[in-house]
């Protein structure tokens, strides 16, 4: 796993820094909009828009006096990539998973007096 990738887990390893991927997905926000749908400080926000722009996760630009946060999703392409190497495990587990079900469902059909 390449360095760039260890710090794009550890930004999107914090909830608080989900949450403002989330929010910058739909639109973009200023630190203060972002800041008004947290219950921690402005200070805990500006650190954690600190963290995502040092990953690249996201971008800020200038409108007029304020400074604009956008959702930069190129980085979180790179986590996709890189876990979907893993999804054929992910689908076998699935079919497995499946096929006990549907065998459990089964056996529950031929015991249930009729």
């Amino acid at each position: 796993m390449t360095y760039r990738l260890q710090g794009i887990f550890g930004a999107i390893a914090d909830p608080h820094r989900r949450q403002i991927l989330d929010y910058l997905m739909a639109s973009d926000l200023t630190a203060g909009e972002l800041a008004e749908k947290f219950d921690i400080s402005r200070p805990a926000v500006a650190k954690h828009l600190r963290v995502l722009e040092d990953n690249d996760l996201i971008r800020i630009t200038r409108r007029g006096r304020e400074r604009v946060h956008r959702l930069n999703p190129e980085p979180l392409m790179t986590v996709r990539d890189w876990l979907g190497r893993y999804e054929r495990f992910w689908d076998a587990n699935l079919g497995r998973l499946k096929a006990l079900v549907e065998a459990e469902a089964e056996r529950n059909e031929r015991e249930e007096p009729s």
